[in-house]
């Protein structure tokens, strides 16, 4: 399997989103602390990039924002295409999990869908307080390995082939199950 690695500068230039995203809101590092519940000094070292944010941080910024982890990442892109070779799918890693997450048809405007492929390493759990967007339509299909999705509170159990279809309002966690990574597919639609 070819090793990959985030776009050069993604980093760079999340951070530099993110910032202009709290200057857009008029909002003070105070309250998008507030909002987020997100520690100030953390958020001031996010938007200097200092530090890279895990995918449950950036899932708490983008629900302040009201965004999908996906638009928040598709912004930071240089300039969208409608063919993207492989090579050219926009790749984000969270430093904190190992969570590998593929833009395979990253948002562009006038389209409603997404497609994202998600790696998780054996014995990653990701937790989210709440959607970027209530009432986000989503399908995930099961690759390999197995994950058990819970959604509010009720736990999924997906196998290779499984796909899980539904809207989702309120929490979820992922967590791979087994010794091997849980690789799927992710279908998301703006409501």
């Amino acid at each position: 399997m070819k090793q990959e690695t985030p776009c050069p500068n993604l980093d760079d230039r999340l951070a530099a989103r993110l910032a202009q995203l709290r200057q857009e809101q008029d909002w003070s590092l105070d309250e998008l602390a507030t909002r987020s519940g997100i520690s100030k000094a953390t958020l001031s070292r996010l938007e200097r990039g200092e530090t890279s944010p895990t995918a449950s941080l950036l899932g708490r910024l983008c629900t302040a924002y009201g965004r999908t982890m996906s638009r928040l990442l598709a912004e930071v892109e240089s300039q969208p295409v409608s063919l993207l070779h492989p090579d050219q799918q926009p790749v984000w890693i969270d430093p904190g999990t190992g969570f590998h997450r593929r833009s395979v048809s990253p948002p562009a405007s006038g389209f409603d869908t997404e497609l994202i492929e998600g790696t998780l390493p054996p014995g990653t759990v990701i937790d989210y307080a709440t959607p970027p967007v209530h009432g986000l339509e989503q399908h995930v299909w099961m690759l390999s390995g197995r994950l058990e999705l819970a959604l509010q509170g009720v736990p999924y159990r997906l196998e290779p082939g499984d796909c899980l279809r539904f809207r989702l309002f309120g929490t979820s966690r992922f967590s791979v199950l087994g010794d091997a990574p849980a690789r799927y597919l992710i279908a998301i639609t703006r409501p």
